[in-house]
């Protein structure tokens, strides 16, 4: 099956038409991520296909995955119309601005989205320095809020649900400075990509610390790819498990498999890093002995468990302290409030 941008954008619009027909709560969807993104959405010869389908009631689930090949899937988020109420406030949220600002509509059964995607456009102030450093400080709360959170762990005792925590934060962190100049970053390329962001926003330092709060520095891309199989097993086994975050689905192996790999091979190895520590962790929340025992040693050699999980914890401190006084010098250069001020 020869697959490109186009087909993908067809299948798509042809399951939503099938579901919406079927789903009279259907009240819009919508494509966004890469495939529209102008980018080419393929790494490591994988994708997936971001799909939104908005529903007039709360729907059952918030996240659905439906394989189609196993190189591509439908990666389906399920909305309530109601979060959509207010679309001028939807300016200041990181996510949902982004994700509406410029997406391709498949289906409306009314005039829903261009009422919505009026509000948020309006006056043109989308791209204002006041809702981009909204938006960045959004984020910079949440993973300050992360920290706080972790601020007492005993690194000895740690497990997975705290570096899950701490890797929360460090996500939220990188994309609070990354969404200075775009939107945020895909999970599969936050490492490749944030060295531009960073440069965008005059702190190319921010680069090394990011991938140092990942270890990164104590591992080489040999390692990397020496945790390949180990990984893909305990991937596999939480996602029969169940119970576990929506991305860790069995259709989604090849997605993060072969962009960690393709990453091991480009221009920043450990680019890969992110990709398969993130993943690896969500499934180590349902692991037990003996599967946990990998990613436990995969933690302890990128300094993610036992006492150096404190200094990391203190290594983000300063981290969100020097993201908070770069917002706060692009508030003062645009006339805005400070962080100490609001």
């Amino acid at each position: 099956m020869r697959v490109t941008r186009g087909s993908l954008i067809r299948i798509a619009k042809e399951k939503t038409q099938e579901w919406a027909y079927n789903d009279l709560t259907i009240v819009a969807a919508y494509l966004t991520g890469s495939l529209i993104s102008g980018e080419d959405p393929l790494l490591g010869g994988t994708t997936d296909i971001d799909l939104v389908l908005v529903h007039s009631r709360q729907p059952a689930a918030m996240r659905q995955i439906v394989k189609l090949t196993p190189d591509f899937h439908l990666d389906i988020r399920h909305r309530n119309r109601s979060d959509f109420s207010a679309p001028r406030e939807l300016r200041t949220d990181p996510m949902l601005a982004w994700e509406l600002y410029d997406p391709m509509l498949l289906y409306q059964r009314e005039k829903f989205f261009e009422f919505v995607q009026a509000g948020l456009r309006a006056g043109f102030e989308f791209g204002a320095p006041t809702f981009v450093l909204a938006r960045c400080r959004s984020l910079y709360a949440a993973a300050r809020k992360a920290w706080f959170d972790l601020s007492d762990v005993n690194g000895e005792k740690a497990g997975s649900a705290d570096v899950q925590c701490y890797l929360a934060a460090v996500n939220d962190a990188a994309n609070a400075v990354a969404e200075l100049n775009g939107g945020p970053l895909a999970e599969r390329r936050l490492l490749r990509d944030f060295p531009a962001r960073a440069q965008a926003a005059e702190r190319p330092d921010f680069t090394a610390t990011l991938f140092g709060l990942l270890g990164s520095a104590l591992i080489d891309a040999s390692v990397l790819e020496g945790w390949l199989d180990t990984w893909k097993t305990e991937f596999l086994a939480a996602a029969e498990r169940g119970k576990v975050d929506a991305r860790i689905h069995a259709a989604r192996l090849n997605y993060y498999e072969k962009a960690i790999r393709a990453l091991l091979q480009g221009e920043t190895p450990l680019a890969g890093l992110w990709p398969l520590i993130h993943t690896w962790t969500l499934a180590a929340t349902v692991l037990y002995e003996p599967l946990g025992v990998s990613w436990t040693e995969a933690c302890h050699r990128l300094g993610l468990l036992g006492k150096p999980l404190e200094e990391k914890i203190a290594g983000l401190d300063k981290y969100l302290d020097d993201i908070e006084a770069r917002l706060d010098e692009i508030a003062v250069a645009n006339g805005l409030e400070t962080s100490t001020s609001i």
